[in-house]
């Protein structure tokens, strides 16, 4: 290496070696002969001295002695491949012509190289400007890989921003279709915001209880939330005299109306067979098909109980019950909170989840505060 090179490292700042040694002979005459090298250079006499240089500086070599009082050379080179921060600075042993076994133990211990005393001048800087040279090159080989990881970080944000903006978007739409065929119902009101702000506080309620902790994450709250609008989307296939008959149903428009939840979720398995994977439509499928299930498997249109019913199916069952009974309809008055409460304490065990009804126990202020904050249009 030239002096040139010796004296450039990146940024243009010059190398800074450590000389730890308890002989001031052997010190002054390394800082002599490496002083005019255009190295920065500072001194201890022995490990902790050095060690305290090391914790307050940086610096790209130490020359470490063997043999020290207060703190040796092995003592200290275990300190500094303990630490994070010191593991990186290298180090080249100082060592006696006969303890060269030692320096070898050394290098085993962590030591890039060693040199011997007495000190040839041209085996010395050779030996320096090697190790400096490599630390040179392992430090740009660092600020390269910061820097590749900070632009990887960077375009990660960047792709996640544009996934989000995506994924915004396509909520957009279904939730217009949800809209669309809510809008065939002219009773509806502001039912799908209040559906999932009441699936959202029982997920969350329910995400407390230790059976539900491994279950219910933030992904699953996210996509009940979102998904919970697509709960009717069944109904854009049943007929207007059947969608809209301000009377009792028959037998047998009763059957067709039972049909929206298979409806609404052949058309989500649809989506998914055409993009498979999407955890959010799979949350879809199950809130769909299931939402008019029954805990004690008198529910449609299969016929499932208990745990069987996909969970998202049986909070969105209840938020579901609750808003048809606190809402207005051409066939009764809105029922107040406290009645609505009564009746889904009497169907818990029977139509309801137990543990769903006692989240929503729970959460009833909470329930009562979202009726407010989205009321019907008509309502008073």
């Amino acid at each position: 290496m030239s002096m040139t090179q010796q004296k450039i490292v990146a940024d243009d700042e010059l190398f800074s070696l450590l000389i730890v040694d308890d002989n001031e002979m052997n010190r002054d005459l390394l800082l002599r002969r490496l002083g005019n090298s255009g190295f920065q250079l500072s001194s201890a006499e022995n490990g902790k001295e050095a060690l305290d240089k090391l914790r307050q500086q940086s610096f790209d070599l130490v020359l470490l002695d063997i043999m020290m009082p207060v703190l040796d050379g092995y003592e200290t080179l275990k300190v500094m491949q303990e630490s994070e921060l010191m593991r990186r600075v290298p180090v080249i042993m100082i060592t006696a012509l006969d303890n060269v076994e030692s320096a070898v133990r050394c290098i085993e211990l962590g030591a890039v190289d060693y040199i011997t005393k007495p000190f040839n001048p041209v085996l010395l800087k050779a030996r320096v400007g090697a190790c400096l040279e490599r630390k040179r090159l392992s430090d740009q080989e660092e600020r390269y890989r910061v820097k590749i990881e900070h632009t990887n970080q960077n375009l990660s944000e960047e792709v996640r921003l544009k996934i989000r903006e995506v994924s915004e978007s396509q909520l957009a739409a279904i939730f217009a279709m949800s809209k669309l065929a809510e809008s065939r119902d002219p009773e509806t009101g502001e039912h799908l915001e209040r559906m999932r702000e009441y699936c959202k506080l029982l997920s969350e309620q329910l995400s407390r209880m230790p059976k539900y902790r491994p279950i219910i994450d933030r992904e699953f709250v996210d996509n009940i939330y979102a998904a919970s609008p697509l709960h009717d989307i069944g109904k854009v296939g049943i007929e207007d005299n059947v969608l809209l008959k301000p009377g009792a149903l028959t037998g047998d428009e009763w059957v067709l109306m039972k049909q929206h939840p298979v409806i609404g979720a052949e058309t989500l398995r649809e989506v998914d067979r055409q993009h498979p994977g999407n955890a959010f439509i799979h949350t879809g499928i199950d809130i769909a098909e299931g939402h008019h299930e029954k805990w004690d498997g008198s529910g449609y249109p299969h016929g499932k109980s208990g745990e069987g019913i996909p969970l998202v199916a049986r909070i969105l069952a209840l938020g579901d019950v609750y808003d048809a009974l606190t809402s207005k309809r051409c066939y009764k008055d809105a029922f107040s909170h406290e009645k609505s409460r009564d009746i889904i304490r009497e169907g818990s065990g029977s139509h309801f989840d137990p543990d769903v009804v006692l989240a929503f126990f729970e959460m009833e202020d909470d329930f009562m505060k979202v009726r407010e904050a989205y009321k019907d249009p008509e309502s008073d």
